[in-house]
C-alpha cells in the first residue's frame, strides 16, 4: 500500500507578501542612505591644515614592561634597571611620538615603588598611554 504525501498544502499556506515588502522597504532606506552619504562628500568646504603635524612613522604598538616579584623590569626578555628602562621607553618615544602605548604588568607580590617608578619613567619619557596591570605568571617578558 503505498503512501500519498500532500506537500502542497503547506507552501499554499505560506504568504510571501510582508515579506517582499520587507525586502522593498530596506531596499529604498539604503538607496536613501547612499545619496545621503555623497552629498556629504561633495561639499565643497576648504578644510584647515595643521602646522605641527607630524607623518606616523611607525604603527603604534604596546610596549609591554613586566614586574617580577623582586622588583626586576623585564622588557622584550631583557631585564633592565631603571635608567636603562628610562632609556628603552625614550627610544620608543623617539620612534613613533605621541603613538607609544605602554602596559605595566606587575607580579602581585611585588613592591609598588617598582610600579610607581616605572610610571614616573613614562611620564618622564613623555608617554601618557599607559596602563598598570597586576599579573601572576611568567617573568619571559614575551607580553603574551
Amino acid at each position: 500500500m503505498a503512501v500519498k504525501i500532500d506537500t502542497g498544502k503547506a507552501l499554499a499556506s505560506l504568504n510571501l507578501t510582508p515579506l517582499i515588502d520587507v525586502v522593498f522597504l530596506l531596499l529604498i532606506f539604503f538607496l536613501v542612505a547612499t545619496k545621503f552619504a555623497e552629498e556629504e562628500r561633495e561639499l565643497d568646504i576648504p578644510l584647515p591644515e595643521a602646522s605641527e603635524a607630524r607623518p606616523l612613522i611607525s604603527q603604534p604598538s604596546e610596549l609591554f614592561v613586566n614586574i617580577d616579584a623582586t622588583g626586576r623590569y623585564i622588557v622584550r626578555g631583557q631585564q633592565l634597571d631603571l635608567p636603562r628602562l628610562q632609556e628603552v621607553l625614550v627610544q620608543a618615544w623617539n620612534a613613533n611620538p605621541d603613538r607609544v602605548s605602554v602596559v605595566i604588568r606587575a607580579d602581585r607580590r611585588c613592591v609598588w615603588d617598582a610600579v610607581v617608578a616605572a610610571i614616573n619613567a613614562c611620564l618622564r619619557a613623555n608617554i601618557r598611554d599607559y596602563k598598570a596591570t597586576v599579573w601572576e605568571g611568567d617573568t619571559t617578558g614575551s607580553g603574551q
